[in-house]
């Protein structure tokens, strides 16, 4: 399957950059560039992407807005040369599925389009602990949903999801397939109110919640 993709940038030399780089590959298409937000929330109603490649710091319409904007119509992936800061905080509260430095390698980014495609989430590696406990002091404490809505095994695969794992990861941990995964992590996505799986790993890491 051939995963279609939005590039969102202010600069145009970033753009094309990344461009490049995902037009090589043979199961990613760019099917269009966007120079802010405004452009990016109304070329991805008309592309229907499956990844937004987001800028955050763009005129007229933030990545943040625009995240919030395509929620339910593609995964964003926000793109940032801050590895931590108020933008990216917002932007996970938004709903983006994670997000990565743009000193990322070409390798790097094209593995995580493929992840982010296929349902998982993903944050810089070498920003992954500082974010979350960072997130976790400055995002106002918001209430807890009540678990008890879960399942015993939705419950395990939010544990899973906690420690970083990916779908396929999950998949192996809890012997199912990795189709079922993907339904669990929507179910739980959905009966906690959480835009993200991002969102759900920050979920787990603020409370002592168990299988």
């Amino acid at each position: 399957m051939t995963i279609r993709v939005l590039v969102a940038d202010d600069h145009a030399a970033v753009r094309a950059g990344i461009v490049m780089i995902l037009d090589g590959v043979d199961d990613i298409e760019v099917v269009g560039e966007a120079a802010d937000g405004v452009e990016a929330v109304a070329l991805a109603g008309e592309t229907r992407p499956d990844v937004v490649l987001m800028d955050v710091r763009m005129p007229r319409m933030d990545g943040i807005s625009a995240t919030r904007e395509l929620a339910g119509v593609a995964d964003v992936l926000i793109l940032t040369t801050f590895d931590i800061d108020e933008y990216v905080f917002g932007a996970l509260r938004a709903g983006a599925a994670g997000f990565l430095l743009k000193n990322t390698d070409a390798d790097s980014l094209i593995d995580a389009v493929r992840l982010v495609a296929k349902g998982d989430g993903l944050i810089s590696p070498g920003v992954t602990r500082r974010l979350i406990s960072a997130f976790a002091e400055q995002a106002p404490r918001r209430e807890q949903a009540d678990t008890t809505v879960l399942t015993p095994r939705e419950r395990e695969v939010l544990a899973c999801v906690g420690r970083g794992m990916s779908n396929a990861e999950i998949a192996r941990e809890l012997d199912m397939a990795e189709a079922t995964t993907k339904t669990h992590v929507s179910r739980v996505l959905n009966k906690l109110n959480l835009r993200s799986r991002v969102q759900a790993a920050i979920y787990y890491s603020e409370g002592d919640i168990g299988p």
